[in-house]
Parts: C-alpha cells; structure tokens; sequence
C-alpha cells in the first residue's frame, strides 16, 4: 500500500481552507491545518481528519519555521502546500490606512513566502512537491475598495509563474487558483463595504457572473485537490481561474 501524502492547508479554520483539507482528507492526504490561532475549531478539525493542528500567523517569520518544523518532527516532511491564508480589509484607496496596506502583503504575500521557502527543502530531499497558491480573480482584474487586497493577490500570480520556472525542473510543480467570488464568511466585509446585506451581495455578485452563480468552497476545493494530485503533472507555473466567466483568458 503507497505511504500516504502529506499536506499543509493554511487558513483552514473556515471557508474555503476548511472545505479543502476535508478534500484532501477524502483524497487520502494526511492533513495539517494551520490557522492564526486554535480557537477549537482547528484542533476539531485535525481530530476530525486524524490531521495535526499546527496554528501560527504566518506573518510571523519565526511562527512560520515553527510551523513547518512541527510538521517535519511529527510526519517527517510536507508534500503538499495550499497557500489559502489570507487578509482582506475594503476601503476607499485615498482612505486606506497604511498599517492595513502593510498587514495584507505579511500575510497574503510574504507569509506565504516564507512559507513556501521553509518547505521547499524537504520537498527537494524527496525530489518532489507540489504547492497549491490560492490568489484572486482581484488579483488579475483588480477591484475598487480593495486595492491593497488585489495587489498582494497579484504578487501571488507573479510568485506562481516564477516557482513554477525555477522549481519545476526539481521535480516541485507550483500552480495557482484565481477564485471569483466564493460563498464564504468573507463576503461580510464586502457586503459591509457595499452598506448591503450579505444575501444582497451574494445577489448582486452572482447577477455579475456570466453563469448567474457564486461558486462554493467545494467547487474550489476540487481545483486544489487537482492541481494536488497526480493527474496535474502537466502543469507547472498556471493559474487556473474557476471565476465563473469573470477573468477568462486576462492572464
């Protein structure tokens, strides 16, 4: 019987970190979680994937070793990283507060840098790896209100495209998912945006949407599990787009 695979899905206290491990759970994959702190939700989670709960805010460079440490002392490496940790605030761009310009590139950018650079030599111990980098629709098309938001998500479109060619010929196949909008508890900052209710907003964001819908966390859950797995070897340096007909072909 193959040793099974080992993953590592950040933000997966909810949304769409949450469905994702619960994927690769059912795709075999021996899963850790990681989320900013364990406030029992993530510690449930691990005992309900048989997984390991390894919280710690990525923006935090001495978190993040800490992070992947615990998971090489428990399982011995990681073979899998969905970069899924994000941060989002919404304001006006002459009223965004630098302080929150800063805290969206720690997380959504550099912590998963960093991340990704302190998995790396494992994955090329064991001469393979894949890396999963979830961005944004936003980050290809940009978006009013969440500038700083669209720009840490485009730097993860550049990042992928360039792990992809420097890491692909080790044997390390990073791609990306650029979601459009996703039925998750983040859509509460957009509807609080937008002085709407959040069922408004699911309405006026899948009345934009070419096939009239909003996709759900399990719709983008299986992308990762994809782009996990083995039938994805073809694919290096991508950026898959499931935005309902939003993005298509701008990147």
């Amino acid at each position: 019987m193959a040793e099974r695979k080992i993953a590592l899905v950040t933000g997966a206290a909810q949304g769409l970190g949450l469905a994702t491990a619960r994927r690769l759970g059912r795709d075999g994959f021996k899963v850790a979680v990681n989320d900013l702190v364990d406030d029992g939700r993530l510690s449930e989670l691990a005992t309900e994937l048989d997984g390991l709960a390894v919280p710690g805010d990525i923006s935090d460079p001495d978190a993040t070793s800490a992070i992947v440490s615990r998971i090489a002392s428990e399982w011995g490496r990681v073979d899998v990283l969905v970069a899924n940790a994000a941060y989002m605030t919404m304001s006006p761009f002459l009223e965004a507060d630098p302080v929150e310009w800063w805290r969206h590139l720690d997380v959504n950018l550099s912590g998963h840098f960093r991340l990704i650079q302190a998995v790396v030599p494992g994955m090329r111990e064991i001469g393979h790896g894949r890396i999963v980098i979830i961005a944004s629709g936003w980050g290809v098309i940009g978006q009013a209100n969440a500038t700083a938001y669209a720009a840490s998500k485009a730097g993860l479109v550049a990042l992928t495209k360039g792990l992809g060619r420097e890491l692909g010929p080790q044997g390390i196949l990073t791609n990306g998912i650029a979601p459009g909008f996703i039925d998750t508890e983040q859509l509460q900052v957009d509807a609080d945006d937008a002085g709407i209710t959040l069922d408004e907003m699911r309405r006026v964001y899948a009345e934009s949407v070419p096939i009239g819908q909003i996709a759900s966390t399990e719709d983008i859950a299986g992308a990762v599990s994809f782009l996990a797995g083995p039938l994805s070897s073809g694919m290096v340096g991508q950026i898959i787009q499931p935005t309902g007909g939003i993005t298509r072909t701008r990147a």
